[in-house]
C-alpha cells in the first residue's frame, strides 16, 4: 500500500462511522477537484518528512472538512422542513398523515406518552392546537433518537440516518463546491497558459488533464445527482424508520 493510502486508512480510524459517511464523504466530494489539484500539481517529492506532514495535514483537513459539511447541511435543514410542512418525524405522527397506519400510531403515542411524561395529543389538539401537538411529537422524537443510538441494535435506522445526513450535507456544500470547482478550472487554465505551447506528452500536461477530468465529472455529479428532492426523500425515510423503532421498545416491554 502506498504512503498516501496507508495515511488515509489510519486517519479514518479517528472518526466514527456516522462522521465518515454523513460528514467526511460529502466534504471530500465537495472539494474533490481542489484535492486532485493539490496532490497532482504540487511536487511532493521536494518536501522533507512527507509522510509526517501528510498525516498531520490530513487529520486537520478531515476534521475541518467534516465540520464544514455538517454546518452547511444544518444551514439548509430548516428551509427544507418548512418546504415539506415540518420535520417528518413530527408530521408523520399526525393523524392526517397516511405514511403509517393509524392503529400503530395510536399505540406509539400511548407508549411514548408514558416515556416523556406528557399527555398524548388528541385529533382535536392536532387540528386546533398544532403547536402543542408538535411539541409532544418533538419530545417523543428526541426520546427515540436518544434511545436508538446503538447502531448494532438499530442498524436500519442508523443506515437511514447516515443516508439522510449524507444527502443533506452534500446539498449544503453543493454551491460552494461548484464555486471551488470553477476556481480550480481557472487555475488549471492559467497553468496551461503559462506552459504554452504545451507538450501533451509531458508529465505536467497529463496531471492538469486529470484534474480537469475530475472537475468535469465533479460538476456533472453535483448538477445532476445532488438535488433537494433526494434530501426530502431521505428525510421522510429516516423519519418513518425512527417512528417505527417504537415497536422494538413496545415488544421489549411486553417481553419483560
Amino acid at each position: 500500500m502506498s504512503a498516501i493510502g496507508s495515511t488515509g486508512v489510519s486517519t479514518l480510524k479517528f472518526f466514527d462511522a456516522y462522521t465518515v459517511r454523513a460528514r467526511f464523504i460529502p466534504a471530500i466530494l465537495g472539494v474533490a477537484p481542489a484535492l486532485a489539484a493539490v496532490f497532482l500539481l504540487i511536487p511532493w517529492k521536494d518536501f522533507d518528512l512527507y509522510v509526517v506532514i501528510t498525516t498531520i495535514a490530513t487529520l486537520g483537513l478531515l476534521y475541518a472538512l467534516s465540520d464544514w459539511a455538517r454546518k452547511q447541511g444544518q444551514a439548509i435543514e430548516a428551509g427544507l422542513y418548512n418546504e415539506i410542512g415540518g420535520k417528518p418525524s413530527i408530521t408523520m405522527m399526525h393523524r392526517s398523515d397516511d405514511a403509517l397506519d393509524p392503529l400503530s400510531k395510536d399505540r406509539y403515542r400511548t407508549f411514548l406518552a408514558t416515556k416523556i411524561k406528557q399527555a398524548e395529543p388528541t385529533e382535536a389538539d392536532e387540528q386546533h392546537s398544532p403547536a402543542l401537538a408538535d411539541a409532544f411529537y418533538e419530545l417523543a422524537g428526541t426520546w427515540l433518537r436518544t434511545n436508538t443510538r446503538d447502531a448494532k441494535k438499530f442498524p436500519i435506522l442508523f443506515n437511514e440516518n447516515c443516508a439522510y445526513g449524507f444527502r443533506r450535507n452534500l446539498l449544503g456544500v453543493k454551491w460552494p463546491a461548484l464555486a471551488l470547482n470553477a476556481l480550480v478550472v481557472v487555475i488549471c487554465g492559467a497553468v496551461l497558459w503559462w506552459a504554452w505551447p504545451l507538450n501533451m506528452s509531458s508529465d505536467m500536461a497529463k496531471r492538469v488533464l486529470v484534474v480537469l477530468i475530475v472537475a468535469a465529472a465533479h460538476a456533472l455529479y453535483f448538477f445532476l445527482g445532488v438535488k433537494k428532492q433526494n434530501v426530502i426523500a431521505a428525510a421522510r425515510t429516516y423519519g418513518r424508520e425512527l417512528i417505527l423503532s417504537t415497536e422494538a421498545f413496545i415488544k421489549g416491554r411486553r417481553a419483560a
